[in-house]
């Protein structure tokens, strides 16, 4: 399986031909290459993670493909077809197995309503929270996706998640609201929690590569 960080949230999971996306928001530039789409993931509601426009552009070259999403999304997302999931579902995508965890998305203030947020682990390897800070039980990650910068984090929760989770390999994602500065600092913090358990960070930019 190949993972293809975009810009802030968006990421691209390719196997055997198939490609999955997860959470192209309006921070991550227009997606083009969609073809051969079977699944689409979305975390939560908001803005950066979906949006209309970006969803059309995998659907227009893919006819209607599965959207997995928790039931806010659904709620916002009333053009679509969504199949709504919850923590602790498995669903088959193509090629890809999608586990669920969590349900909240990360306090921003009291003022602001806490919505539904869904993590999703994928093929017992990758693993990205969304906007929370939730640890998969049980679960040895390979490679974590973790938050750099937003208004619902503070980087040393950040830090302490990485320890939490223990993850092989770790990687920053939801950084475009930081300076290139900031994203250096950050990058460093995540470095070092993901370091104490063995592990090693990758400094991946928009549209780098690895493989799992």
């Amino acid at each position: 399986m190949r993972l293809t960080k975009f810009e802030h949230a968006a990421l691209l999971l390719e196997d055997s031909g198939k490609k999955l996306f997860v959470d192209p928001g309006n921070f991550t530039s227009p997606l083009t290459d969609t073809g051969n789409t079977v699944a689409v993931v979305i975390t939560h509601e908001h803005a950066d993670h979906w949006t209309p426009e970006q969803l059309k552009r995998i659907l227009d070259l893919n006819g209607e493909v599965p959207i997995y999403a928790p039931e806010g999304v659904a709620t916002a997302a009333t053009d679509f077809d969504i199949t709504v999931v919850h923590a602790g579902d498995t669903v088959e995508a193509g090629p890809f197995t999608l586990r669920f965890f969590g349900g909240k998305h990360a306090v921003i203030h009291e003022s602001i309503p806490v919505v539904d947020n869904l993590g999703v682990l994928i093929d017992d390897q990758l693993y990205y929270a969304g906007d929370s800070f939730v640890v998969p039980e049980g679960v040895e990650v390979d490679v974590l996706a973790a938050p750099a910068g937003a208004p619902w984090m503070k980087m040393a929760e950040t830090m302490d998640y990485v320890l939490a989770v223990k993850p092989k390999r770790s990687f920053a994602t939801h950084e475009m609201v930081l300076s290139r500065a900031g994203k250096d600092l950050a990058g460093s913090r995540i470095q070092w929690a993901t370091e104490q358990n063995g592990g090693e960070y990758l400094a991946l930019e928009p549209g780098d590569s690895i493989d799992l």
